[in-house]
This record gives C-alpha cells, structure tokens and sequence, in this order.
C-alpha cells in the first residue's frame, strides 16, 4: 500500500526498527537519564530539543553524502569529541562532588542556574560528535529510499519518524531519571543521587571522546 510519498510496508519495517535501536541505551538516552535525575525533565527538555536537531542533522547529512566523507577522515569529529567529552566530563565530576549548576542540593532542590542555552548545546554536540552515529544512518537510511521517487519527501517522513522515536525514548529515560531520583530523595541520599548521575555523566564525556 502507498502513501504517495512512501509505502506503508517500509514505515511498518521501518518504525518498529528505529525504535527499538532509539530505546537501546546510548549516549543521548544516558544523558537524558543524568539530567532527569538532576535537573529535572522540565529542564531536560532542552537537552532533548539540542539532541534532536542533532539526530535530524546527521541522517540528512548521511544521506546527501557528507558522512561518507566524514567517515574516511574522523579527524573531522576529534575537535567536537574531545571538546564535548571533556565538558560532559567537567560536568559529571562536579555531580561527584555535589557541586555545580546541575547538582542537587542538600534539601534535595535543584539551582536551575545552567541556561537552556548550555543544556541545547549539550544534546546537540552528543549527538552530532559520535561516528558511530552517522555510521548507523549511513547503513540505516537508505535502504528504506526508493530511488525511483523524490527524495526530499521520502527522507522528510522517515526523519520526521526518527525525530518522533527519539523523542518519546528521550522522554522515557528522562522520565526514569526523575522518578529514581524522587524514590531516592531525602537528606542522606542527594549525595548518592549526585553520584550517580556524575559517575553516568562522566562515563557519557568519555564513551563520546574514545568512542
């Protein structure tokens, strides 16, 4: 059956496949698991809204060609790994020690002081600065592409899927995130809250540098 644009068989392979690949635990969901618990899912929204222009930037890149060249030249990505590994790390030592914009505070209550601006940023580098992501669209996307019809539309409707996927996986992490930490959320726990959430995010800063 048709759509016009894409056939109903390839959504019906399609879906399914890119979802269970999103809720697979990854460098975005880890991160969206971090900030649930630290900062809230309010506030991680803006996380999710970094990452998913991100996601949306590499599957349109892998499939006009540019991952192909960025591929046989990593080099290209050591600036935004190194950099944004090493921030991600920053970050999750600072949860270690229960200080910082996005630790909790002894009460239990959050300083809210990181801009959207920082947690946009954050998604957005995780996102675009892991070759293994724009390996995953390189082999994913184009098979699901009818050579035979136009591509602008038929790539608009699948990443229009991939951005919905990933949001509802997003959002679940995130929602898992806040839920531990209101189940662990009293005066001796906030410390252990703090590092967790460091330990997750300082294994994030270094699965995006070495990875």
């Amino acid at each position: 059956m048709e759509l016009g644009i894409i056939s109903l068989t390839v959504l019906a392979v399609f879906i399914p496949t890119f979802f269970i690949v999103s809720l697979t635990p990854g460098m975005c969901m880890t991160l969206a698991l971090t900030m649930g618990m630290t900062i809230g899912l309010k506030r991680t929204f803006w996380m999710m809204a970094g990452e998913l222009l991100g996601v949306g930037l590499v599957a349109t890149l892998s499939v006009v060609g540019v991952a192909t060249i960025m591929l046989q030249y990593p080099q290209v990505f050591n600036v935004f790994k190194y950099l944004g590994g090493g921030y991600l790390g920053y970050l999750g030592l600072q949860l270690w020690q229960s200080k910082g914009k996005m630790a909790l505070q002894q009460d239990g209550s959050h300083s809210f002081d990181v801009s959207p601006y920082a947690l946009a940023l954050q998604g957005f580098v995780t996102a675009i600065a892991n070759p293994k992501g724009w390996a995953f669209f390189v082999a994913l996307l184009p098979p699901f592409l009818d050579v035979s019809k136009a591509m602008a539309p038929q790539l608009a409707v699948l990443i229009g899927v991939i951005l919905i996927l990933e949001f509802l996986c997003l959002l679940l992490y995130a929602a898992g995130g806040k839920t531990v930490s209101h189940l662990l959320q009293n005066a001796n726990n906030v410390r252990i809250i703090n590092r967790i959430a460091g330990t997750l995010m300082m294994g994030v800063g270094l699965w995006l540098a070495v990875g």
